[in-house]
């Protein structure tokens, strides 16, 4: 079955019962600004939370994250509590302030500067401080504090999201053994030899499986963590998937996450996206060329070194494209006061620069870099009129652009290049897969997409939308559900 609100909504109703749905993680789904015309709300841009959103607001429940607009606390009442979305409330959002001091030590310290780079094999260094370890366990039993506020006396189902919150089951269970956790892992699991660098390493394993069930991407990761537990006193049943420890089952399962297919629809049919693609298209100076894109955050797990490499290496080899092929590489800057994420930038933007001063004609450069944060329909204009998307990924759980992407090519148009170091090349067998350090192939497969007949391009989109169509985000959240066994 293709599952979507209606039937997320009863599976929801008739799994939970009457346990209280609470989803955590760090980044809240909206964010209250400051505008003209007084405090303006909107979605944020990851897609994690845009996907979560629509579970939400199908089901309801309260959403308990990290309040990082400059007008947040504007809007809450006293129990910093404030109903979503603000033109059709659907869910409340339970907002945990956090000091500098904390988000710079549980944030940008032990989770970006440690557990990230531990956890994608992109060759970046993990720094594992004792103060940001502090910080992290802090922020941790803060959350906590929250979660069990809102739960009250009640039964409850609490979704945590994402590493960020690796100790937060342990403290939970510690306070309500009787409490339903579940979490999911979004980026990929080590092997065990990489993660026992980790000098919390044990402590971390022991939050995780403070939880019921325990979720990531691909059955791969899931090995690994399996694989991974060994060094902490725990009994491992390879043939279940499960670990034990203490006398309390935690699953181990793969859950490919995904997007809400439908909703994507819904706004790629609006008539001003095709007006602003258009806009676009002339706003960057495209005429009739090949239009190539990327959209991500700047992360150097991206692999957007590797594909401006690429770019270069193609118009090397097909001297013939050269001023005929554009590429623009959207996204924010990210996480730019850590020293690894500075150099990145800085790195990229001198690389563009180099390849655009190498072939750059009158009305034309061959990479158009635009740095600055776009509103999901300014993404789904650019998906439209772009002939290529190209994911060049280091590692990564996922990837939920390729699967907008997907979505958005209504008449099965256009080429998908992704790297087969994401979790989505599992799923999307149909894109042309690369390995973004062959960096001749690469740019061998970017020919092979300009030039791919409409009819295989036809063929390999319907094939791919198809897929997407079917693994939707509420097809995920059903899975999910389903293989928790306390709350048969």
């Amino acid at each position: 079955m293709v599952w979507d609100k209606e039937s997320i909504k009863e599976r929801v109703k008739s799994r939970i019962g009457e346990h209280k749905f609470i989803i955590v993680s760090n980044r809240e789904p909206y964010v209250h600004t400051y505008g003209e015309d007084g405090v303006i709300c909107s979605s944020t841009i990851s897609g994690v939370a845009i996907a979560l959103d629509s579970v939400m607001q199908a089901c309801g429940g309260i959403w308990i994250a990290h309040g990082a607009g400059e007008a947040d606390k504007d809007v809450v009442d006293s129990n910093d509590r404030v109903q979503i979305p603000p033109d059709n409330p659907k869910y409340v959002l339970r907002r945990i302030w956090l000091s500098k001091e904390e988000e710079n030590g549980y944030y940008y310290g032990f989770a970006n500067e440690g557990l990230w780079p531990l956890s994608h094999l992109a060759y970046t260094r993990p720094f594992f401080r004792e103060s940001d370890w502090n910080i992290y366990r802090k922020v941790n039993e803060k959350f906590a504090h929250a979660i069990l506020e809102e739960v009250g006396d009640d039964q409850a189902f609490v979704f945590i999201q994402d590493y960020h919150f690796a100790l937060l089951p342990r403290i939970l269970r510690k306070s309500r053994p009787d409490l339903v956790i579940a979490q999911f892992w979004h980026a990929p699991w080590p092997s065990r030899e990489t993660f026992r660098i980790c000098p919390w390493g044990e402590e971390i394993l022991d939050g995780l499986l403070g939880n019921d069930l325990l979720g990531f991407h691909i059955r791969y990761h899931c090995q690994n963590f399996l694989d991974t537990a060994q060094i902490i006193e725990a009994k491992i049943n390879y043939e279940k998937a499960s670990v034990t420890r203490g006398g309390r089952e935690t699953l181990i399962r793969p859950f490919p996450i995904s997007i809400d297919f439908e909703k994507t629809v819904n706004i790629v049919k609006q008539p001003e996206i095709e007006e602003r693609g258009q806009e676009l298209r002339k706003k960057h100076r495209l005429k009739d060329r090949f239009v190539g894109i990327g959209i991500e955050r700047i992360d150097y797990i991206k692999g957007i070194l590797e594909r401006f490499k690429a770019i270069d290496r193609f118009f090397e080899k097909y001297p013939e494209y050269i001023g005929r092929f554009t590429f623009l590489q959207l996204g924010p800057i990210s996480r730019i006061h850590l020293p690894e994420y500075k150099s990145y930038n800085d790195e990229m933007y001198h690389l563009a620069v180099d390849i655009n001063e190498k072939y750059r004609q009158k009305d034309w450069e061959p990479i158009v870099v635009i740095k600055s944060r776009l509103s999901r329909k300014e993404v789904i204009s650019y998906y439209r009129l772009a002939d290529v998307c190209i994911i060049s990924s280091l590692h990564e759980g996922m990837n939920l652009v390729a699967k907008e992407f997907v979505t958005s090519r209504l008449d099965n148009s256009g080429v998908l290049i992704l790297s087969k170091f994401t979790g989505a090349a599992r799923e999307l067998e149909e894109a042309l897969l690369i390995n973004p350090f062959a960096t001749d192939r690469f740019a061998d497969t970017i020919k092979r997409a300009l030039e791919m007949s409409p009819k295989e391009r036809a063929r390999r989109m319907r094939r791919m939308r198809e897929v997407v169509k079917r693994n939707n985000i509420y097809r995920w959240v059903a899975k999910i559900i389903g293989s928790l066994r306390k709350l048969s």
